[in-house]
């Protein structure tokens, strides 16, 4: 797999995937979870991983490799 994000792209992926992932928990935390909740968390969690790995399957397909 070879990375197709720059390096501050991938910083901006994941300061934002963390903020995601921690607003849903915290939601989560105080009431019940619903299913938008749960989209929010694993929508933050894939921009982390796309963030780590440098990755993105989206930029892959549109052939927009910076």
């Amino acid at each position: 797999m070879k990375q197709n994000i720059g390096t501050v792209n991938s910083m901006i992926r994941i300061a934002g995937g963390l903020t995601l992932l921690a607003w849903s928990i915290a939601k989560m935390a105080r009431e019940q979870p619903t299913g938008a909740q749960l989209f929010v968390s694993m929508m933050g969690a894939q921009k982390v991983a796309e963030g780590m790995t440098r990755y993105c399957p989206l930029t892959d397909l549109l052939n927009l490799d910076e």
